[in-house]
């Protein structure tokens, strides 16, 4: 069994994964917060302990790190003896935890795809990009790596997976659509990292469609979607790291994802965008000061964990997925939605950080518990869905799947 915790990160989605943990510290054992503002750390670890979230006495402790440096994650891995490392940190520190991890024989699981901040909306295949590139590197080692494990991608691969194995023969196309129909009661701000956010969005959308790539441009192409509990949303097809893994891992022929946005963000974000405050070029001011853009836009915006506090409303993500069973065509649509109100008076964070977060944790609890401990690099897809999805709804995501009409709860004995 594998035990101990060493959290990377210090944001929204990583203080959901602390108290998360901590709940569940009778399995995980002790848990470290890492990040390299240590302040940030520190005021988790205070709301875990105001929460009184520890289920079992045990170490909660906080970390200064700077997680680009391998050198200093592999000593903090072995100092703190962590066997499972959840990195919830930026984009662009997947690669070195990734290295540190190999070093040491740590577990690690992440949430979302590696970027490099040099480079903008990559091409197709993503994941084949760097991740894949090192499959052989944890299979030599005997080192578990789950990849994607939030809830897009995450969850939203374990649904696909359920519904190949459950529920269809043939699936024909999936169509991933995640919705917040929630209000943060601001004029304008994002639900995770701006600068990760924006550079998700500021180039081509690649979608997976009749066996092949294809390119649109953002807010191109629209579609409205009748939806449980939020009812009718305008969404967008967007590009998004599930639709590269699971297209080739599931070898489906259409994999498309949409989100849904606001009027008001689309029109801050074309005009930041139009103006070259989206830009990760450095440029030099009048008085000869180098700034880069996109980091001043950054450091304007309210950053989103101060978000939950006035979060109201819920979120809808879930797959539409068609094919056939039986010889006959089928559609269901396999969701969960998630309270923002219900997340902060839990956690202290907003819904979109407690659906990205809560996953992650449940694949640690597998992981540590032998049933995902693969000793190898797995997307969520390739691993088996009921274990996660029911653990899921343990520790607070719940899983319906709607079809014809009949809508139900997804339970997991």
């Amino acid at each position: 069994m594998k035990r101990h915790i060493l959290i990377i990160g210090a944001g929204g989605v990583a203080q959901v994964v602390a108290h998360k943990c901590a709940q569940n510290n009778d399995i995980l054992g002790d848990i470290h917060i890492a990040s390299r503002t240590l302040s940030k750390c520190e005021a988790i670890v205070a709301t875990v302990r105001d929460k009184k979230a520890l289920k079992v006495e045990g170490r909660l402790e906080p970390h200064e790190l700077d997680a680009m440096d391998v050198a200093a994650t592999t000593e903090l891995i072995r100092r703190t003896g962590a066997g499972i490392v959840l990195n919830v940190g930026s984009a662009f520190v997947n690669m070195s935890v990734l290295s540190a991890c190999i070093a040491t024989g740590a577990a690690y699981i992440d949430t979302a795809i590696h970027e490099d901040p040099m480079k903008v909306c990559e091409t197709p295949p993503w994941y084949a990009n760097y991740e894949w590139k090192r499959r052989d590197e944890c299979a030599s080692a005997g080192v578990t790596a789950i990849l994607g494990a939030g809830f897009d991608p995450g969850v939203v691969n374990a649904y696909a997976r359920f519904a190949r194995d459950e529920y269809f023969d043939r699936i024909d196309s999936i169509d991933i659509i995640d919705i917040n129909a929630g209000s943060h009661g601001r004029y304008f701000a994002t639900n995770f990292d701006p600068e990760i956010n924006f550079r998700e969005f500021t180039g081509q959308v690649w979608s997976w469609q009749e066996g092949e790539w294809k390119s649109n441009q953002m807010f191109e192409i629209g579609k409205d979607w009748d939806l449980p509990v939020v009812g009718r949303q305008t969404a967008y097809l967007t590009g998004h790291d599930e639709v590269h893994s699971l297209s080739q891992v599931l070898g489906i022929p259409n994999v498309r994802f949409w989100m849904g946005f606001g009027d008001r963000y689309i029109n801050v974000f074309n005009v930041l965008k139009n103006l070259g405050l989206l830009s990760e070029k450095p440029v030099t001011t009048a008085e000869g000061l180098e700034v880069v853009p996109l980091k001043v836009v950054k450091a304007v915006l309210p950053d989103p964990s101060s978000l939950a506090d006035d979060y109201s409303g819920k979120t809808c993500i879930g797959d539409l997925v068609k094919g056939v069973k039986d010889g006959r065509e089928r559609e269901v649509f396999i969701y969960n939605v998630a309270d923002h109100e219900q997340a902060f008076a839990e956690v202290g964070s907003q819904g979109i950080s407690y659906t990205a977060g809560v996953p992650a944790v449940a694949a640690a609890i597998l992981v540590a518990t032998g049933r995902w401990d693969v000793r190898k690099m797995a997307n969520v897809e390739e691993l088996p869905p009921r274990p996660f999805l029911g653990l899921l709804g343990q520790l607070g995501l719940s899983s319906h799947i709607s079809e014809n009409g009949d809508d139900r709860e997804l339970l997991f004995p």
